[in-house]
């Protein structure tokens, strides 16, 4: 029993005591001056509670409850915005590595997910077919990880009629598959319109080729 009249704050090295047996736990050992950090902490609390008519032993687990719901807290708060972080860095690449589907076959994939209602799907798949529809005619040399950024800017030159158009669709494919955006059916349908475009497009003529075209010197 503690006797009446003792104050319900331990001294110091009696409450570091008390803390280091709480925090046997190996784990809590990885880093000393954190350790040492968070144990002035709890002498800090502790020193704050006087008065408040706590049993010693109750306070300082009081103070150790407090402490872990905070890191719990952080830690919930930090996993998402994490997870945003590592999604933004990740190479948001158009077509995969392995991913040697013809511009047909995606297409394919893409109606079969708007058929099964899959807008996002078929967004993504349609993309991937203007993009891999653009290497197949010349006008992007076959490069794995492609950004869709990328692959808009660089065709956007070779096709300045549809600049514009391939620039929001790899916007809305961004949005789609990394955004984590659900598209709509009229995002299914404004990629089958840049698809078409696309195709239809065909490729500004340089100085040079004018030049040598009949009448291009006139």
């Amino acid at each position: 029993m503690t006797p009446l009249g003792v104050p319900v704050t331990p001294d110091a090295p009696t409450a570091r005591r008390w803390v280091l047996e709480e925090l046997a736990d190996p784990a809590y050992s990885r880093g000393e001056s954190l350790l040492d950090r968070f144990v002035s902490w709890v002498l800090e609390q502790l020193a704050g509670m006087q008065g408040v008519g706590l049993p010693p032993r109750a306070a300082l687990l009081v103070v150790v409850a407090v402490a872990v719901a905070v890191v719990l807290l952080a830690l919930w708060v930090a996993g998402p915005v994490r997870g945003r972080l590592a999604r933004r860095r990740v190479a948001r690449e158009v077509l995969a590595g392995d991913d040697r589907r013809s511009a047909a076959a995606l297409r394919a994939a893409a109606d079969a997910a708007a058929r099964a209602g899959d807008h996002s799907t078929a967004v993504a798949e349609r993309f991937r077919a203007v993009v891999r529809g653009l290497e197949e005619r010349g006008l992007l040399d076959e490069r794995p990880g492609r950004t869709a950024h990328e692959a808009a800017q660089i065709a956007g030159r070779t096709l300045p009629d549809v600049a514009d158009a391939l620039a929001r669709g790899g916007d809305r494919f961004d949005d789609v598959v990394y955004g984590e955006r659900r598209a709509s059916a009229e995002d299914d349908a404004a990629m089958r319109a840049l698809d078409d475009a696309v195709r239809a497009a065909r490729p500004a003529r340089t100085d040079a080729v004018a030049a040598a075209a009949p009448g291009g010197g006139s």
